[in-house]
């Protein structure tokens, strides 16, 4: 799908140069003289390389038409994350390296919506919200404000995240995937 430059936002997916490119930052000038432009970085998905280019105002752009279908996550292994497709339970296999640090969050059963390119996944969508358990944090300190700093936590799942001074070992906590920060306590 075809669209103008000045349509371009954070996080698009577009077809350039043959290859398919996840937009980093977008940002629009116009000078005092020429005409305006978008000044886009890119990151190819393919060959994990950067991008900054430049688009006039009038020039089109081809953006990615992606296919998203929600999978349940099943297992992992050394490389790859399992998921099932509810309907008709079919399997696919998603590299642990495609998902990075959120793959810690995900839970059996967890509902994940993938994004996929010409039948390939080349993202996936967590909840918004996740509930995790504290293993460890540091006990906090008599006298200490409240508004004074998070402390360091370590979840069951093996992340490390900052949480405010109340929260104690075995809490439930609800997680932001997107930052992967405290949102409350559950």
């Amino acid at each position: 799908m075809k669209i103008n430059a000045g349509e371009i936002r954070v996080g698009m997916l577009l077809e350039y140069k043959n290859d398919l490119w996840q937009v980093l930052k977008t940002q629009h000038v116009k000078p005092g003289k020429g005409g305006a432009f978008a000044q886009v970085e890119m990151k190819s998905l393919n060959k994990n390389t950067k991008l900054n280019e430049r688009f006039r105002s009038s020039e089109t752009v081809e953006k990615a038409s992606l296919e998203e279908m929600n999978f349940s996550y099943l297992y992992e292994d050394e490389n790859n994350y399992f998921f099932m497709e509810p309907k008709s339970f079919e399997q696919i296999e998603i590299k642990k390296s495609l998902i990075g640090e959120k793959g810690k969050l995900l839970t059996e059963n967890l509902e994940v919506s993938v994004s996929f390119y010409n039948e390939l996944p080349i993202s996936v969508d967590l909840p918004k919200q996740v509930v995790c358990k504290i293993e460890t944090t540091d006990v906090a300190l008599k006298g200490q404000t409240v508004s004074s700093s998070y402390k360091p936590a370590t979840l069951t799942n093996g992340l490390n995240i900052q949480v405010p001074p109340f929260i104690e070992s075995g809490d439930e906590v609800v997680i932001d995937t997107r930052s992967l920060e405290y949102i409350k306590k559950n």
